[in-house]
Protein backbone atom coordinates (compact mmCIF):
# COMPACT_ATOMS: atom_id res chain seq x y z
CA UNK A 1 0.00 0.00 0.00
CA UNK A 2 1.11 3.55 -0.84
CA UNK A 3 -0.71 6.45 -1.39
CA UNK A 4 1.64 9.94 -2.44
CA UNK A 5 2.21 12.69 -4.60
CA UNK A 6 5.45 13.26 -6.45
CA UNK A 7 6.61 16.34 -5.29
CA UNK A 8 5.12 16.46 -1.48
CA UNK A 9 6.80 12.99 -1.03
CA UNK A 10 10.16 14.03 -1.39
CA UNK A 11 9.57 17.27 0.51
CA UNK A 12 8.56 14.25 3.57
CA UNK A 13 7.26 10.91 3.01
CA UNK A 14 6.50 10.05 5.98
CA UNK A 15 4.47 13.09 7.32
CA UNK A 16 2.92 12.87 3.90
CA UNK A 17 1.95 9.43 3.91
CA UNK A 18 0.81 9.85 7.52
CA UNK A 19 -1.75 12.60 6.91
CA UNK A 20 -3.28 10.87 3.49
CA UNK A 21 -3.63 7.20 5.03
CA UNK A 22 -5.51 9.26 8.25
CA UNK A 23 -7.63 11.56 5.61
CA UNK A 24 -9.08 8.61 3.77
CA UNK A 25 -9.19 6.84 7.23
CA UNK A 26 -11.38 9.54 8.53
CA UNK A 27 -13.68 9.99 5.43
CA UNK A 28 -13.94 6.10 5.39
CA UNK A 29 -15.52 6.07 9.12
CA UNK A 30 -17.84 8.21 7.59
CA UNK A 31 -19.73 5.67 4.91
CA UNK A 32 -19.70 2.51 5.34
CA UNK A 33 -18.69 0.58 2.01
CA UNK A 34 -21.33 0.44 -0.56
CA UNK A 35 -22.41 -1.75 -3.91
CA UNK A 36 -23.46 0.17 -6.42
CA UNK A 37 -25.11 -0.58 -9.76
CA UNK A 38 -22.10 -0.28 -12.54
CA UNK A 39 -21.24 3.24 -13.95
CA UNK A 40 -19.34 4.64 -15.99
CA UNK A 41 -16.96 6.82 -14.60
CA UNK A 42 -16.90 10.21 -16.70
CA UNK A 43 -13.58 11.77 -16.03
CA UNK A 44 -11.43 8.08 -17.01
CA UNK A 45 -8.83 8.69 -19.35
CA UNK A 46 -6.84 6.02 -21.31
CA UNK A 47 -3.56 7.66 -22.47
CA UNK A 48 -2.16 6.23 -25.69
CA UNK A 49 1.53 6.96 -25.95
CA UNK A 50 1.97 3.59 -28.55
CA UNK A 51 -0.28 2.00 -31.23
CA UNK A 52 0.22 -1.16 -29.54
CA UNK A 53 -1.96 0.23 -27.54
CA UNK A 54 -4.89 0.15 -29.41
CA UNK A 55 -4.85 -3.81 -29.43
CA UNK A 56 -4.98 -3.96 -25.73
CA UNK A 57 -7.83 -1.49 -24.92
CA UNK A 58 -10.90 -1.28 -26.93
CA UNK A 59 -11.98 1.94 -28.91
CA UNK A 60 -15.94 1.93 -26.89
CA UNK A 61 -14.03 1.42 -24.01
CA UNK A 62 -15.59 2.20 -20.39
CA UNK A 63 -14.40 2.09 -16.67
CA UNK A 64 -16.82 1.63 -14.34
CA UNK A 65 -17.25 2.15 -10.60
CA UNK A 66 -18.60 -1.10 -8.87
CA UNK A 67 -18.42 -0.57 -5.22
CA UNK A 68 -16.37 2.21 -2.77
CA UNK A 69 -16.15 3.87 0.82
CA UNK A 70 -13.31 2.02 1.73
CA UNK A 71 -10.19 3.26 3.41
CA UNK A 72 -7.80 1.89 0.92
CA UNK A 73 -8.99 -0.65 -1.54
CA UNK A 74 -5.61 -3.76 -2.52
CA UNK A 75 -5.06 -6.53 -3.35
CA UNK A 76 -7.83 -7.78 -5.72
CA UNK A 77 -7.60 -11.57 -6.98
CA UNK A 78 -10.40 -13.35 -9.01
CA UNK A 79 -11.23 -16.65 -7.57
CA UNK A 80 -12.06 -18.47 -10.42
CA UNK A 81 -13.72 -21.52 -8.43
CA UNK A 82 -16.05 -19.49 -7.39
CA UNK A 83 -16.75 -16.91 -9.91
CA UNK A 84 -16.19 -13.35 -7.22
CA UNK A 85 -13.41 -11.07 -6.79
CA UNK A 86 -11.77 -11.08 -3.18
CA UNK A 87 -10.18 -7.56 -1.65
CA UNK A 88 -8.83 -5.99 1.23
CA UNK A 89 -9.43 -3.11 2.72
CA UNK A 90 -6.16 -2.69 4.45
CA UNK A 91 -6.17 0.47 6.78
CA UNK A 92 -10.12 -0.82 7.40
CA UNK A 93 -8.59 -4.40 8.43
CA UNK A 94 -11.43 -5.97 5.95
CA UNK A 95 -11.68 -8.36 2.76
CA UNK A 96 -14.52 -7.96 0.62
CA UNK A 97 -16.34 -10.33 -1.94
CA UNK A 98 -17.60 -8.88 -5.18
CA UNK A 99 -19.68 -10.61 -7.77
CA UNK A 100 -21.83 -9.72 -10.55
CA UNK A 101 -24.70 -11.72 -8.81
CA UNK A 102 -24.04 -10.73 -5.07
CA UNK A 103 -22.65 -7.48 -5.32
CA UNK A 104 -20.38 -6.41 -2.05
CA UNK A 105 -20.30 -8.73 0.73
CA UNK A 106 -18.01 -8.69 3.83
CA UNK A 107 -15.98 -11.59 3.68
CA UNK A 108 -13.13 -11.68 6.84
CA UNK A 109 -13.60 -9.81 9.62
CA UNK A 110 -10.80 -9.00 10.79
CA UNK A 111 -8.68 -9.59 7.59
CA UNK A 112 -5.36 -9.12 9.42
CA UNK A 113 -4.59 -8.20 13.30
CA UNK A 114 -7.01 -8.48 16.22
CA UNK A 115 -7.31 -5.67 18.56
CA UNK A 116 -3.79 -4.33 17.17
CA UNK A 117 -2.17 -1.60 18.85
CA UNK A 118 -2.92 1.81 17.75
CA UNK A 119 -0.22 3.23 18.80
CA UNK A 120 1.58 1.38 16.71
CA UNK A 121 -0.54 -0.10 14.30
CA UNK A 122 -0.80 2.61 10.65
CA UNK A 123 -2.99 -0.52 9.46
CA UNK A 124 -3.02 -3.63 10.50
CA UNK A 125 -5.43 -5.65 7.62
CA UNK A 126 -4.50 -7.82 4.95
CA UNK A 127 -2.72 -6.71 1.80
CA UNK A 128 -2.27 -8.27 -1.34
CA UNK A 129 -3.63 -11.85 -2.26
CA UNK A 130 -2.72 -14.59 -4.45
CA UNK A 131 -3.88 -17.85 -5.59
CA UNK A 132 -3.16 -21.05 -3.68
CA UNK A 133 -6.05 -23.63 -4.92
CA UNK A 134 -9.07 -24.02 -5.91
CA UNK A 135 -10.36 -23.36 -2.39
CA UNK A 136 -7.56 -21.42 -0.87
CA UNK A 137 -5.76 -18.13 -0.99
CA UNK A 138 -2.00 -16.72 0.00
CA UNK A 139 -2.60 -13.54 2.09
CA UNK A 140 0.26 -10.76 3.22
CA UNK A 141 -1.01 -10.39 6.66
CA UNK A 142 0.61 -7.19 7.45
CA UNK A 143 -0.66 -6.50 10.81
CA UNK A 144 -0.23 -10.42 11.51
CA UNK A 145 3.49 -9.72 10.06
CA UNK A 146 3.61 -12.54 7.83
CA UNK A 147 2.27 -14.40 4.67
CA UNK A 148 -0.40 -17.42 5.55
CA UNK A 149 -3.06 -19.52 3.80
CA UNK A 150 -6.51 -18.53 3.82
CA UNK A 151 -8.89 -21.76 3.50
CA UNK A 152 -11.98 -19.86 1.54
CA UNK A 153 -14.52 -22.56 3.40
CA UNK A 154 -13.67 -22.40 6.45
CA UNK A 155 -11.59 -19.00 6.85
CA UNK A 156 -9.04 -20.43 8.88
CA UNK A 157 -5.59 -19.25 8.82
CA UNK A 158 -2.84 -21.25 8.52
CA UNK A 159 0.99 -19.75 8.81
CA UNK A 160 3.26 -20.19 6.13
CA UNK A 161 6.65 -17.39 6.16
CA UNK A 162 6.62 -15.66 9.48
CA UNK A 163 10.10 -15.05 10.33
CA UNK A 164 13.90 -14.39 8.33
CA UNK A 165 16.68 -15.87 10.38
CA UNK A 166 14.47 -15.96 13.66
CA UNK A 167 13.48 -12.20 13.68
CA UNK A 168 9.76 -11.06 12.33
CA UNK A 169 8.82 -9.33 9.00
CA UNK A 170 7.72 -5.82 9.14
CA UNK A 171 4.41 -5.32 7.69
CA UNK A 172 4.54 -8.01 4.71
CA UNK A 173 2.80 -6.15 1.17
CA UNK A 174 2.08 -8.29 -1.55
CA UNK A 175 2.75 -12.13 -2.27
CA UNK A 176 2.80 -14.51 -5.37
CA UNK A 177 3.65 -17.71 -5.98
CA UNK A 178 4.88 -20.34 -9.18
CA UNK A 179 3.34 -23.36 -9.96
CA UNK A 180 6.26 -25.54 -8.05
CA UNK A 181 4.64 -23.99 -4.65
CA UNK A 182 7.54 -21.24 -4.47
CA UNK A 183 6.74 -17.77 -2.93
CA UNK A 184 8.21 -14.47 -3.49
CA UNK A 185 6.85 -11.27 -0.91
CA UNK A 186 7.96 -8.02 -0.06
CA UNK A 187 8.36 -6.56 3.07
CA UNK A 188 8.05 -3.05 3.57
CA UNK A 189 7.51 -0.81 6.75
CA UNK A 190 4.24 0.60 5.67
CA UNK A 191 1.94 -1.29 8.43
CA UNK A 192 4.12 0.54 11.44
CA UNK A 193 3.21 4.45 12.25
CA UNK A 194 6.83 5.20 12.25
CA UNK A 195 7.43 3.27 9.44
CA UNK A 196 11.33 2.67 9.15
CA UNK A 197 11.74 4.34 12.71
CA UNK A 198 9.54 1.86 14.37
CA UNK A 199 10.48 0.24 17.64
CA UNK A 200 9.13 -3.06 16.41
CA UNK A 201 10.67 -3.29 13.35
CA UNK A 202 13.21 -6.19 14.31
CA UNK A 203 14.71 -6.44 10.14
CA UNK A 204 17.12 -3.49 9.18
CA UNK A 205 16.38 -3.55 5.29
CA UNK A 206 12.96 -3.41 3.34
CA UNK A 207 13.50 -7.13 1.95
CA UNK A 208 11.79 -9.40 -1.37
CA UNK A 209 12.04 -12.39 -0.15
CA UNK A 210 11.68 -16.06 -1.54
CA UNK A 211 9.75 -19.47 0.30
CA UNK A 212 10.69 -22.45 -0.87
CA UNK A 213 7.94 -25.06 -0.79
CA UNK A 214 10.48 -26.69 2.12
CA UNK A 215 9.10 -23.93 4.19
CA UNK A 216 13.18 -21.81 3.99
CA UNK A 217 13.07 -18.27 3.46
CA UNK A 218 15.90 -16.68 1.91
CA UNK A 219 16.77 -12.72 0.71
CA UNK A 220 16.69 -11.96 -2.42
CA UNK A 221 16.35 -8.34 -2.59
CA UNK A 222 17.68 -6.01 0.23
CA UNK A 223 18.25 -2.58 -1.63
CA UNK A 224 15.19 -1.39 -2.48
CA UNK A 225 14.19 1.23 0.05
CA UNK A 226 9.40 0.59 -0.61
CA UNK A 227 9.72 -2.84 -2.24
CA UNK A 228 6.10 -3.49 -3.13
CA UNK A 229 3.73 -5.44 -5.95
CA UNK A 230 5.28 -8.68 -7.05
CA UNK A 231 4.22 -10.64 -10.30
CA UNK A 232 5.34 -13.28 -12.44
CA UNK A 233 5.57 -13.64 -16.18
CA UNK A 234 3.72 -16.64 -18.07
CA UNK A 235 6.58 -18.93 -18.18
CA UNK A 236 7.72 -18.34 -14.90
CA UNK A 237 11.11 -17.39 -15.31
CA UNK A 238 10.86 -13.33 -14.36
CA UNK A 239 9.95 -11.95 -11.24
CA UNK A 240 8.42 -8.01 -11.10
CA UNK A 241 9.28 -6.04 -8.56
CA UNK A 242 7.75 -2.34 -7.82
CA UNK A 243 9.00 -0.23 -5.89
CA UNK A 244 6.45 2.93 -4.23
CA UNK A 245 9.66 5.51 -3.99
CA UNK A 246 8.40 8.51 -5.38
CA UNK A 247 12.04 9.88 -6.54
CA UNK A 248 12.93 6.07 -7.61
CA UNK A 249 9.62 4.89 -8.97
CA UNK A 250 10.91 1.79 -10.75
CA UNK A 251 9.89 -1.97 -11.86
CA UNK A 252 12.62 -4.35 -11.25
CA UNK A 253 12.88 -7.89 -13.38
CA UNK A 254 14.43 -10.67 -11.64
CA UNK A 255 15.70 -13.57 -13.91
CA UNK A 256 14.63 -17.19 -12.36
CA UNK A 257 15.67 -20.93 -13.16
CA UNK A 258 13.16 -23.58 -13.03
CA UNK A 259 13.19 -23.72 -9.45
CA UNK A 260 12.76 -20.20 -8.87
CA UNK A 261 16.48 -18.97 -7.85
CA UNK A 262 16.83 -15.48 -8.98
CA UNK A 263 20.11 -15.42 -11.02
CA UNK A 264 20.09 -11.95 -12.63
CA UNK A 265 18.35 -8.82 -11.75
CA UNK A 266 17.77 -5.49 -14.46
CA UNK A 267 15.76 -2.33 -14.24
CA UNK A 268 12.45 -3.24 -15.83
CA UNK A 269 11.01 0.15 -16.20
CA UNK A 270 11.59 3.81 -14.71
CA UNK A 271 8.70 5.73 -13.74
CA UNK A 272 10.20 8.43 -11.86
CA UNK A 273 9.96 10.84 -14.77
CA UNK A 274 5.95 11.01 -14.17
CA UNK A 275 5.72 11.54 -10.82
CA UNK A 276 4.20 14.74 -10.25
CA UNK A 277 1.30 16.46 -8.11
CA UNK A 278 -1.12 15.63 -10.86
CA UNK A 279 -0.50 11.88 -11.59
CA UNK A 280 -0.71 10.71 -7.85
CA UNK A 281 0.16 7.22 -6.85
CA UNK A 282 3.49 5.04 -7.68
CA UNK A 283 4.38 1.68 -8.67
CA UNK A 284 2.28 -0.80 -6.51
CA UNK A 285 0.48 -3.94 -7.71
CA UNK A 286 0.99 -5.02 -10.61
CA UNK A 287 -0.02 -8.00 -13.14
CA UNK A 288 0.85 -9.71 -16.01
CA UNK A 289 -1.57 -10.53 -19.21
CA UNK A 290 -0.91 -14.20 -20.91
CA UNK A 291 1.06 -12.09 -23.83
CA UNK A 292 3.44 -10.99 -21.30
CA UNK A 293 2.24 -7.23 -21.12
CA UNK A 294 2.43 -5.81 -17.85
CA UNK A 295 -0.32 -3.72 -15.77
CA UNK A 296 1.12 -1.87 -12.54
CA UNK A 297 -0.21 1.15 -10.90
CA UNK A 298 2.40 3.84 -11.30
CA UNK A 299 1.58 7.83 -11.36
CA UNK A 300 -1.22 8.75 -13.13
CA UNK A 301 -3.00 5.41 -12.85
CA UNK A 302 -2.12 1.97 -14.30
CA UNK A 303 0.98 1.72 -16.64
CA UNK A 304 0.72 -0.89 -19.20
CA UNK A 305 4.09 -2.16 -20.56
CA UNK A 306 5.33 -4.21 -23.26
CA UNK A 307 7.17 -7.33 -22.27
CA UNK A 308 10.58 -5.78 -22.94
CA UNK A 309 9.15 -2.40 -20.67
CA UNK A 310 8.44 -0.40 -23.37
CA UNK A 311 5.59 2.63 -22.30
CA UNK A 312 2.84 1.78 -24.05
CA UNK A 313 0.35 3.65 -22.05
CA UNK A 314 -1.87 4.95 -19.30
CA UNK A 315 -5.39 3.84 -17.51
CA UNK A 316 -6.93 6.30 -15.71
CA UNK A 317 -10.19 5.70 -13.68
CA UNK A 318 -9.92 8.96 -11.91
CA UNK A 319 -8.36 8.12 -8.56
CA UNK A 320 -5.02 6.98 -7.57
CA UNK A 321 -4.45 2.95 -8.31
CA UNK A 322 -2.97 0.59 -5.79
CA UNK A 323 -3.78 -2.55 -7.57
CA UNK A 324 -4.82 -4.52 -10.96
CA UNK A 325 -6.01 -8.03 -11.83
CA UNK A 326 -7.92 -10.27 -14.51
CA UNK A 327 -11.10 -11.57 -13.78
CA UNK A 328 -14.08 -13.13 -15.23
CA UNK A 329 -13.31 -14.45 -18.57
CA UNK A 330 -9.57 -13.18 -18.33
CA UNK A 331 -10.26 -10.17 -20.20
CA UNK A 332 -11.62 -7.82 -17.34
CA UNK A 333 -9.24 -5.80 -15.61
CA UNK A 334 -9.97 -5.12 -11.93
CA UNK A 335 -8.66 -2.05 -10.18
CA UNK A 336 -8.32 -0.88 -6.52
CA UNK A 337 -8.23 2.76 -6.43
CA UNK A 338 -8.27 4.60 -3.78
CA UNK A 339 -11.15 3.94 -2.16
CA UNK A 340 -13.00 2.50 -4.75
CA UNK A 341 -13.27 -0.87 -6.68
CA UNK A 342 -13.46 -0.22 -10.48
CA UNK A 343 -13.24 -2.26 -13.72
CA UNK A 344 -12.57 -2.02 -17.76
CA UNK A 345 -13.03 -4.44 -20.21
CA UNK A 346 -9.72 -5.54 -22.55
CA UNK A 347 -8.75 -7.34 -25.99
CA UNK A 348 -6.23 -9.21 -23.98
CA UNK A 349 -6.59 -11.88 -21.11
CA UNK A 350 -4.88 -12.53 -17.91
CA UNK A 351 -2.89 -15.43 -17.12
CA UNK A 352 -4.75 -19.00 -16.38
CA UNK A 353 -8.02 -18.45 -18.05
Amino acid sequence: MLKFSGTTLVAGMLGVLAGLSAAVSAASAKAAPTSIEPSKIEDGRIDRWDPAMDAIVPKDWKIEKLAEGFGWAEGPIWVKSGGYLLFTDVPGNKMWKWSEKGGLEKFLDPSGAVAPDPAIWREAGANGLTIDGPDSILMADTGNRGIQRLDLKTKKKTPVAMAFEGKKFSSPNDVTKMKNGVLFFTDPPYGFKKFDDAPEKEIAFNGVYRAGADGKVTVIEKELTRPNGVALSPDERTLYVGQSEGTKAIINAYTLDKDGNVTAKKLFHDATDLVSDNAPGAPDGLTVAADGTVFTSAPGGVLVLSKDGKRLGRIWDGKQTANCKFGDDGKTLYLTSSNMLARIRLNIKGQGF
